[in-house]
């Protein structure tokens, strides 16, 4: 007897995989708890393999789960955009993004690009800043949905891990003097913290050249060769170059990105692009 992939369950997993908690999944697909652990349970038993793993902080995905999630973020976009575009819904209205101008750089354009033809009639606004920014003005309602950096071990949805960096100049000497002068964001921001619990563990003096949320500053700040700066990899400029662990800095930590979105009272634009940054980012 052939099996198939229902929608209804592969749309249930995933609100499961996202949220890391039955309650919370079972608010965003509208089902009660019980209702969604029976879908969870038929979906194993369709595919014979156990999908979820129980915690006391709520579910994990196993080894099997985490592969089928990557499929069905795929049939999910597939299904949601034809249908779409074969009833003549492309969504309208207006969707606030926030995005750190490092990712706004590296993988902005390539979402956008991937999404506005779908939704012509949609307007889409965009919010740069740095994360902690950007989580107040989430929290205050000031924005649909927001990508934001997290810590590697933070719980819940992770889209993507990128690496921290040390960034000079091309032309820039490779001993840099003590005290190391530092290019970074806002104090509260990861790549801020990072770097100065790195160099303090490290037991290698530094000083602040430059502390702003501005991204612009801290790249000029660092091709004027008057400080290193700490970026995401995935933004480093072609002008600039990453200092390897033979220019005597210590290793950075990895961050994740991340969704904000208030999944229980989303509209089906911010939805959709939900949706549309889930499939396309991971492979960027």
């Amino acid at each position: 007897m052939a099996h198939s992939l229902d929608i209804d369950l592969l749309r249930s997993f995933a609100a499961v995989a996202e949220t890391g908690a039955l309650s919370r999944a079972a608010e965003r697909v509208s089902r009660s708890q019980a209702a969604l652990s029976m879908q969870m349970k038929r979906l194993e038993d369709l595919v014979a393999q156990p999908l979820l793993r129980r915690t006391g902080r709520g579910v994990s995905l196993t080894v099997q789960g985490e592969r089928l999630l990557v499929h069905a973020r795929r049939i999910l976009s597939a299904h949601d955009d034809a249908l779409a575009e074969l009833s003549g819904r492309s969504l309208t209205g207006t969707l606030r993004i926030g995005c750190p101008d490092d990712y706004a750089q590296a993988f902005l354009p390539a979402l956008l690009r991937g999404f506005a033809p779908r939704h012509p009639a949609a307007a889409i606004a965009v919010v740069c800043a740095a994360t902690p920014r950007l989580e107040e003005r989430w929290q205050r309602g000031g924005l649909d949905l927001a990508l934001v950096s997290v810590a590697r071990s933070a719980e819940g949805e992770i889209l993507r891990h990128e690496e921290l960096v040390w960034v000079a100049p091309r032309g820039a000497p490779a001993a840099w003097p003590d005290p190391l002068p530092l290019a970074l964001g806002d104090p509260d921001t990861l790549d801020h913290r990072a770097a100065r619990a790195a160099l303090d563990k490290a037991g290698r003096p530094y000083r602040i050249a430059y502390a702003s949320g501005s991204l612009s500053g801290l790249l000029a700040v660092t091709r004027s060769e008057q400080a290193v700066a700490v970026l995401t990899r995935a933004a480093v400029p072609p002008d600039l170059r990453i200092l390897t662990r033979s220019s005597g800095l210590p290793a950075l930590p990895r961050i994740g990105l991340t969704i904000r979105m208030d999944g229980a009272h989303a509209t089906p634009l911010t939805r959709a692009f939900a949706a549309h940054v889930r499939s396309v980012l991971p492979a960027l």
